[in-house]
């Protein structure tokens, strides 16, 4: 089935996690998307993640290259490592004129002092900056396990004074999760969203198939909980580190928990740690 067909299907088929995924990349995999791109639905957003040392330039042209392949782009904007009101509104220009960029990712970013005067998520979205520029969508982040930095009051507040100004501002907004392994934790955490009476679309971050010793190893850098029963409900074996896993068990349980969820939209967002080329055909195999 190409990635047309597949596109009708949806229009007639019952949703799922998978009718809207999203993949996230770094600007060093353009190759490598360009390989996988017409296995993917078109117009599938792709995140482009914004890491330590890279020029604004890069991302620039990638953004438009993501474009090109018939994928909607969708640029990270860490806060704290924005030097300045009038580089951000630069960097929005170019993005509009090279991608035509609908989509942004605002987050605080992982830098512990800003060097500019975001210190968060909010101060970037409050500038008016984005809608002048004609992003219509913001992502922001959720913490299913929990934030390093902050209690669950303090996340649900954060979110909710973001999701608040992204709206006044007349753009959609929507969440992306950082990834995890622990399907429970991440219902517990979407049950509760949905009973504060947030119903935006919401993205569950799944690790694409690797290693288990590479999945690991990027939830230890993360900061995810990575804990031996949660590896064993994820399906990951610590006395095989070199097998390849996919996160199958962890989708088919978030599948059954959201059977009865009616309070918006759930779809999955992959980190492709061992690949876009295996996590593309992960989500083929798994498609109707």
């Amino acid at each position: 089935m190409t990635a047309t067909e597949r596109t009708l299907v949806y229009a007639t088929s019952r949703p799922s996690l998978l009718n809207g995924y999203s993949l996230e990349m770094t600007i060093k995999e353009c190759a490598a998307l360009d390989a996988v791109a017409a296995d993917l639905v078109p117009g599938t957003s792709v995140a482009i993640a914004f890491l330590p040392g890279e020029a604004l330039e890069s991302r620039i042209a990638v953004a438009g290259y993501v474009r090109s392949l018939g994928l909607e782009p969708k640029v990270h904007l860490p806060a704290r490592r924005i030097q300045s009101e009038a580089q951000l509104a630069r960097l929005l220009e170019a993005l509009a004129e090279t991608a035509d960029l609908k989509q942004v990712l605002v987050i605080a970013g992982d830098a512990d002092v800003p060097i500019g005067p975001f210190a968060d998520a909010l101060s970037v979205i409050q500038t008016g900056l984005l809608e002048a520029s004609g992003i219509d969508r913001v992502s922001i982040g959720g913490h299913p396990e929990g934030h390093p930095a902050m209690d669950q009051h303090g996340c649900d507040d954060w979110l909710a004074r973001k999701i608040d100004a992204i709206v006044l501002r007349g753009m959609a907004p929507d969440i992306v999760t950082q990834f995890g392994f622990d399907a429970d934790a991440m219902l517990d955490w979407l049950h509760r969203l949905r009973g504060m009476g947030i119903s935006v679309p919401v993205a569950l971050g799944v690790p694409g198939p690797t290693s288990a010793r590479k999945l690991i190893a990027f939830a230890a850098r993360c900061g995810v909980g990575a804990s031996t029963s949660v590896l064993r409900k994820y399906g990951l074996s610590l006395t095989a580190l070199m097998r390849t896993s996919g996160p199958d068990r962890m989708v088919d349980r978030l599948s059954s928990g959201l059977s009865a969820d009616a309070g918006g939209r759930v779809t999955l967002h992959f980190y492709p740690f061992g690949g876009l080329d295996k996590t593309a055909d992960w989500i083929n195999a798994r498609q109707p």
